[in-house]
């Protein structure tokens, strides 16, 4: 299912048409595309080029690390990404690597991810960013160390039908796209106060 954004300025087709649906598809991410979302991720700028962004990632099917992502999403979640074939969970290292704190860590991992879903929508991938899950556990299970911060998990795959879903997510799904309109974000000669260009 395609639902580009009705913008009000002319954007590139590639980020109109990124959304991020909960109907998936089972069938399988094949493993050169999902190389090629990892690429686009290593691409991203970072502060200081730290690169401060880690994924784990985990195969439906496969032994190991999609089980114990999915165990580890909170319920509400776990309704609908049991369909998605892949799960990440993207993670920020909070130090540059002389130990001083990086402040811009989750911003850089946050460039990583918009790389990595972009590819996702270029190869008719879909995707979906996760707040919904447990720091925690997620930090235990995978024997995070203190200096990394999960940031979210990432649900990858075929789009899928939202049939498939139940009805509250489904209608959830078949809503409209909305956005705040511009000059409620960029402010010119004070805060709050709209731009003008």
């Amino acid at each position: 299912m395609e639902k580009p954004a009705p913008t009000q300025h002319p954007i590139h087709e590639l980020l109109s048409r990124r959304w991020s649906p909960r109907a998936f598809d089972t069938r399988p991410v094949e493993s050169d595309k999902l190389a090629s979302l990892f690429e686009a991720a290593r691409w991203a700028p970072s502060s200081n080029n730290e690169q401060p962004w880690r994924f784990i990632v985990g195969r439906q099917g496969a032994p190991g690390a999609y089980d114990r992502l999915f165990a580890c999403l909170m319920a509400g979640n776990q309704k609908w990404a049991h369909r998605a074939p892949v799960l990440l969970l993207s993670v920020a290292k909070l130090t540059f690597d002389d130990g001083a704190p990086n402040r811009h860590a989750y911003h850089d991992v946050g460039l990583a991810a918009e790389n990595l879903v972009l590819q996702a929508t270029a190869l008719g991938l879909a995707s979906h960013q996760m707040a919904g899950y447990h720091v925690d556990k997620v930090r235990a299970e995978f024997g995070i160390p203190a200096e990394f911060d999960p940031v979210a998990m990432i649900a990858i795959g075929y789009p899928g039908d939202p049939a498939d879903l139940d009805e509250r997510l489904r209608q959830r799904e078949m809503k409209p796209r909305e956005r705040s309109p511009i000059a409620e974000f960029v402010f010119g000669e004070q805060w709050g106060r709209a731009a003008t260009w």
